[in-house]
């Protein structure tokens, strides 16, 4: 295994959820929040579905892990429904308030 490899291994990887102007709710995964959500504010190398979407809002981030474990969450939340997905939303602020 190269060392880039090992150190990308070793990294700690995020989930977030950015909502748009319209209210359509985008996922994804990084091991820097801050500067993925400037990438997407910024839209230079944001992801194509967020352009011309602002403006944006940062509505949930967590540390993950793994990158792979990052994948796996991101997945299993990209198949929820909206609905779900805003519930499952809600249930981490519930969780944050109660702490």
């Amino acid at each position: 295994m190269a060392d880039d490899e090992r150190a990308a291994q070793a990294q700690s990887w995020y989930l977030y959820l950015i909502e748009t102007a319209a209210g359509a709710l985008y996922t994804g995964v990084t091991t820097d929040v801050t500067r993925r959500f400037r990438e997407h504010c910024d839209g230079k190398r944001g992801a194509r579905a967020l352009r011309g979407k602002g403006p944006l809002a940062l509505r949930h981030s967590e540390y993950v892990g793994s990158h792979g474990e990052a994948l796996r969450r991101e997945a299993a939340l990209k198949k929820l429904s909206p609905a779900a997905k805003r519930a499952w939303l809600a249930a981490r602020r519930d969780e944050a308030s109660s702490s």
